[in-house]
This record gives structure tokens, C-alpha cells and sequence, in this order.
């Protein structure tokens, strides 16, 4: 019985297609180190603030046509509650306004410091000055040719590059001294909220991240936006700076990423601290600051040493007042590491 039932057995075996050998997998493509496996991204710091003024149109036309991937502007909030595209809350490092003969009187004592203070002027008024270059020893014959912009200055002339070149340009605005401002009467989240209603921004995916030094600003945000926020850090030992001393597992619980110091990430002898992959397994993104080409690097013997290495790492974005030499060496890290070169 059993030979009657083997014989067509292998008859069918033998009329049947032969079976092709098992196929290797062809090889995933190389990936960065980033947490999504993406080239990381160069944020324009203030603009290309490197080369002009800080937060002047020049020094944003200059990044964009760079090929920053992301634009940074700082916020503070004027006397009548609308957010200024300022880093320090005085003014007399960055604009003209001492030359202002009107404004004179102006001048006070806030914060330990006398001078002229962005909460203290309308934006009207803000918008008549002239930024300058804060840095003595960078080029200063952007001085007093663009205006201080308001958000919404700065809004529109993104939209107008953005339809010059067909594309999305992100944005990553940092609001600074909230508690301050606060403090004032200028609480700058309700502001804050209604411009970002106001231009479609204010959803998880818009392109967009609103960071700061302030947890709590942080957390209240998180309740009344889905949009994306970075928490800034200086490190453990900087007062104000420090994320409130939040580890990182508690700042995974309202931010989407994390912006420390670039120093954080390593440790003396060059290796990585384990910063950046604790992060990247609570899912925060890392988002370090600031990479000057007028400045010692603090890893290597160059800027572009220092920006291999942080690519190396996997940093998701760097901010740089110099965005053309961090694309640059965005390409040669990724020729001599054979990876894509263009997020």
C-alpha cells in the first residue's frame, strides 16, 4: 500500500518546478544616526548671523539662499504685546537706538543693567531702528540697514521665500524670558498662540518648533498646543539654564526635543557622553547649539572636525551662525561616510 502511494508521488515531484535557491535581502541603505535615519538638519541661528547683523532681513536672505533647512529667530514682547524678532531684551548692543536723540529719555535700570529695554517700546516704535551686528570682531557694513522685525515681519518673508522656491521652510522660534515677560504683563503664550492660529501653525505637524530655557513656559504651552516644542539647556551647573534640573525622561514627557549646549554631548576626551542616544531612546530629538566658524571648535582642530562629529553623534539638527560651512561639511561627512547628503 505504501509503494502504491509513493509511486505518484514522485511523479508529481517530478513534473514540478524546480524550487529557486533562498535570495540574500538586498542590503538596507545606509542610514545616519539620527532618530529618524535622516541627514541631520542645519538651523540658520539668528539667520546667517555670522555674516550680518543678527535677525536682519540680510542675515535670513543670506541663510536661505545658503540652503539652511531651518530659520531661528528669537522673540521678545514689545510694550503693546506683540513679539519682537530680538535675542537680548536691551537694545543698545543691537540697534541703533542711542542715536536716537527721542528715545534718550527712554533709557532705564532693569535687571541690573541700564539701558533701553524691548518691553518698554511699541513695535512701532522698535520697527523704526536699525539692527547691528552684536559680535565687535565680525563685519559691521550690515550696520543700521534693516529694520527690527515683529514675528509677523519675519512670518511674511518666509512666505516670500517660500514662494520663491516652491518649498516648505521650517521654523524654529525661541521665546525668551517668558517668566519676565509674564512679569509684566506681557505673557507671551496667548500672543504666542493667536499668531500661530493666525498663520495655520498651530498643529503637531506644522513646520514649526517653539523652544525655550523655561520648563514651565514649556508645559504650559504643551496643554494648549499640539505643536512641536524643543527644550533648551545650558548644563547641570548653569541656574536658569538647566531645565529646572528635569532629567531627561521628564522633559520626554511634554517636549518633542531637547537643544543643549553642544559641550553636553561630549566628554573631555571627545567621545560622546551617551547624551544624544538617551535621548534618542526616550524619542527626543537633539538639537545642539551653537556651531561658529569664528570660534575654537570644542572637538577637533576645525569647525568642520567639530561638525563631523556631531553628525557622527547623530544629532538631528545643529544651529549654526553659519549656515554654508555646516551644509558643506553636512556634504563631506556624508561622501566620506556614504550616506545621503540632503535631509
Amino acid at each position: 500500500m505504501r509503494l502504491a502511494l509513493l509511486v505518484p508521488l514522485l511523479a508529481l515531484m517530478a513534473c514540478a518546478e524546480p524550487v529557486p535557491p533562498a535570495q540574500d535581502a538586498p542590503p538596507a541603505a545606509p542610514q545616519w544616526a539620527t532618530l529618524d535615519g535622516a541627514p541631520t538638519q542645519i538651523i540658520a541661528h539668528r539667520g546667517a548671523s555670522g555674516l550680518f547683523p543678527e535677525h536682519a532681513r540680510t542675515a535670513f536672505r543670506r541663510a536661505f539662499e545658503d540652503g539652511a533647512d531651518i530659520l531661528e529667530p528669537d522673540l521678545m514682547v514689545s510694550s503693546d504685546g506683540v513679539l519682537i524678532v530680538r535675542h537680548d531684551p536691551y537694545l543698545s548692543s543691537s540697534t541703533n537706538i542711542a542715536e536716537r536723540a527721542e528715545f534718550t529719555e527712554r533709557r532705564r535700570e532693569r535687571f541690573g543693567r541700564e539701558d533701553w529695554w524691548v518691553a518698554d517700546f511699541t513695535a512701532a516704535e522698535l520697527q523704526s531702528l536699525r539692527a547691528r551686528q552684536v559680535f565687535p570682531d565680525r563685519d559691521q557694513s550690515g550696520n543700521d540697514v534693516d529694520p527690527v522685525l515683529t514675528f509677523d515681519d519675519f512670518l511674511d518673508l518666509v512666505d516670500a521665500f517660500q514662494r520663491e522656491c516652491g518649498c516648505v521652510i521650517p521654523v524654529e522660534p525661541e521665546i525668551k524670558l517668558p517668566a519676565e515677560h509674564a512679569a509684566l504683563g506681557l505673557d507671551p503664550l496667548p500672543i504666542l498662540l493667536d499668531v500661530l492660529e493666525a498663520r495655520g501653525l498651530n498643529s503637531a505637524d506644522a513646520p514649526i518648533v517653539i523652544q525655550s530655557f523655561n520648563a514651565d513656559f514649556l508645559r504650559r504651552l504643551d496643554a494648549a498646543s499640539p505643536v512641536r516644542l524643543a527644550m533648551l539647556y545650558a548644563g547641570a551647573d548653569e541656574p536658569g539654564y538647566d531645565a529646572d534640573g528635569l532629567s531627561l525622561a521628564e522633559i520626554a514627557q511634554f517636549a518633542d526635543a531637547i537643544g543643549p549646549n553642544k559641550a553636553v554631548l561630549f566628554n573631555p576626551d571627545g567621545g560622546s557622553s551617551g547624551y544624544v542616544e538617551t535621548a534618542h531612546v526616550l524619542g527626543l530629538e537633539v538639537r545642539p547649539w551653537t556651531v561658529r566658524d569664528d570660534r575654537a571648535p570644542i572637538v577637533g582642530a576645525s569647525v568642520e572636525d567639530e561638525l563631523h562629529a556631531l553628525f557622527r553623534l547623530g544629532v538631528d539638527a545643529v544651529f549654526t551662525d553659519h549656515p554654508a560651512t555646516a551644509i558643506a561639511a553636512r556634504e563631506s561627512f556624508a561622501r566620506v561616510e556614504g550616506l545621503p547628503s540632503t535631509p
